[in-house]
């Protein structure tokens, strides 16, 4: 892609100065100058003239390209003072970045956010190019440590395939990281790898390969929690002698119950009395 800058000025030298200024070509590409127009003084010092006009420009390489892109987006999120290294091998080219605290911004959840940017870094470096150009970003070492844990994911899955014999699906991932796991699975013997969906569900599924058996056939009466009987306890059946507590002993049975006292009533024993004390008066005043 080629990058340019036109400026003009009173002589041919001041405009190539501010052409080259305007332009913040690299220090290690070469700035190419091609003059426009050429200066023409004025007549008696007073009518007509023209400035000099300069046109500098240069080939931006891919990387440059991503940078220069890379630097305005971030600078749109709010992250300004980004430090961007390059490194190039291949043809492909490996943007780290330093960005002092604020690599959870960039990184995103679960590296989303630094996925679409270099997907779309990757866009900008390519534009205009005949070849593909692979451009990979990177904050603070999270590819790495995003790598191993994804190589110990696929040997933990990989280790339930050959143990129970069931297929393991993974959550969708991006090419890179699908890549990472079909790589390690790879080096296991006894297990394959494919991909299924599409677009962003893309994802892994291990399986055992043809003709090779688990090593963990399990126990039919073996259960969540430990073994089970048929009845649907835990641990052994303990048989011993069954107590019914609905049913008395026969001794309780046969004793008779208690008996009640005959229920007085209160009220009609103190009538009788009173009758009693009247007619005892009666009688004696008889007498």
């Amino acid at each position: 892609m080629l990058k340019e800058a036109i400026c003009t000025g009173v002589t041919i030298e001041e405009a190539r100065a501010r052409a080259v200024a305007e332009l913040a070509a690299p220090e290690d590409v070469e700035v190419k100058i091609e003059v426009l127009e050429m200066p023409v003084k004025k007549t008696f010092g007073l009518f007509g003239g023209a400035p000099a006009k300069v046109r500098a420009s240069y080939e931006e390489s891919p990387a440059g390209k991503a940078i220069d892109y890379l630097t305005r987006v971030l600078d749109g999120m709010g992250i300004p003072d980004v430090t961007v290294k390059e490194i190039q091998e291949d043809g492909h080219y490996r943007l780290d970045l330093e960005c002092g605290e604020n690599h959870g911004a960039i990184i995103g959840r679960r590296g989303e956010t630094l996925d679409a940017l270099q997907y779309l870094t990757s866009l900008v470096a390519n534009r205009g190019t005949e070849e593909y150009i692979r451009v990979s970003l990177n904050v603070g070492d999270y590819r790495e440590k995003r790598d191993e844990t994804l190589r110990g994911l696929a040997r933990k899955s990989a280790s339930q395939v050959l143990k129970y014999g069931r297929n393991v699906v993974l959550e969708p991932m991006n090419p890179y990281e699908r890549r990472v796991i079909h790589t390690e699975i790879q080096e296991i013997e006894g297990v394959k790898s494919h991909s299924i969906g599409s677009d962003s569900d893309r994802r892994v599924v291990i399986s055992l390969e043809e003709g090779v058996k688990p090593t963990h056939g399990g126990d039919q009466n073996r259960g969540r929690g430990g073994y089970h009987n048929n009845r649907g306890g835990r641990g052994r059946d303990i048989k011993g002698p069954k107590r019914d507590f609905n049913n008395h002993s026969s001794r309780e049975k046969n004793q008779p119950s208690p008996s009640r006292a005959p229920h007085r009533d209160v009220g009609a024993a103190l009538s009788m009395e009173k009758l009693s004390q009247k007619a005892n008066k009666k009688k004696s005043f008889r007498l």
